[in-house]
């Protein structure tokens, strides 16, 4: 095998062994810190009776999207409770939960800052075309390195992942709010913070939900993924079913896994319409 010319693989592994030997800290302040969320969040799901979630569940679907969806999300926990996915189903939506949390808290402010700043805009612009790019497979890698295997990888490989799309769609939505509204913002006296605040955040929330929309459905998809480091949840049951090849346990927690995208999604939507000004 002929040695490559340039080898960036080379540098990269450097640059690792730097950050293991002298920034193990914040790594490890950062693990333990998903670690103790998705734990903290699996405890407090799996602690009262399963019909219980259910129902809790289904009522804030009702109240959020409508009746049809409180159904669909009864019967479709429902469902995973029959095929004995329980545990695994809540735990997968506290991995979602916690790395939709963990990339929102990032990708809104970041996206505001973006929309309001055109120096952060050409910085961000092309990083997010080039994560956006990159397989899903790809954030497993480094993310395994610096953290090893287990369930806080999982989370900070899904969150880097879902930054993009909530990113990209609050930035839209701030530049896209009527150049009026902020002219009579700027009219009454309204200091530049207050008319992000006051006029373009508010404007522009249809757009950062259908973002927080977009995030939690990418989420979802590679907290699957993750499965193969050790997530556990959904993600590790079609692991399972696939290395040992049990079809019954893959086909069943796969129905799982697009019952909870189904449900997110509805519940979503249902947020991003109550938001828009133009629905009600």
């Amino acid at each position: 095998m002929e040695t490559p010319l340039f080898s960036i693989g080379a540098y990269i592994s450097l640059l690792v062994d730097w950050l293991n030997v002298n920034a193990g800290l914040p790594f490890e302040l950062l693990s333990s810190t998903m670690e103790g969320s998705v734990k903290l969040l699996e405890t407090l799901l799996l602690w009262p009776h399963a019909f219980i979630v259910m129902g809790v569940f289904s009522l804030g679907a009702w109240r959020i999207a409508g009746l049809r969806v409180g159904g669909i999300t009864f019967f479709g926990l429902l469902f995973c409770f029959a095929m004995n996915l329980w545990k695994a189903t809540m735990l997968t939506t506290a991995l979602v939960a916690v790395s939709t949390t963990a990339a929102l808290m990032v990708a809104i402010p970041l996206g505001i800052w973006s929309a309001t700043n055109p120096a952060v805009d050409r910085i961000t612009r092309p990083v997010m075309d080039l994560m956006q790019t990159l397989p899903p497979w790809v954030y497993l890698i480094p993310a395994v390195i610096l953290f090893s295997l287990g369930r806080a990888p999982a989370v900070i490989a899904t969150a880097v992942f879902a930054i993009p799309p909530a990113l990209r769609l609050t930035t839209l939505g701030i530049r896209e709010v009527p150049s009026d509204q902020l002219e009579v913002g700027k009219a009454f006296g309204a200091k530049p913070s207050q008319v992000i605040w006051k006029i373009q955040i508010p404007a522009a929330m249809p757009s950062i939900m259908a973002g927080v929309n977009q995030c939690i459905m990418m989420s979802l998809a590679m907290v699957v993924l993750a499965g193969l480091i050790g997530a556990g949840g959904l993600g590790g049951e079609v692991v399972r079913g696939l290395t040992r090849m049990m079809i019954g346990v893959g086909v069943r927690s796969g129905l799982a896994i697009v019952i909870l995208a189904i449900i997110f999604d509805r519940v979503t939507q249902g947020m991003v319409a109550r938001t828009d000004p133009a629905a009600s």
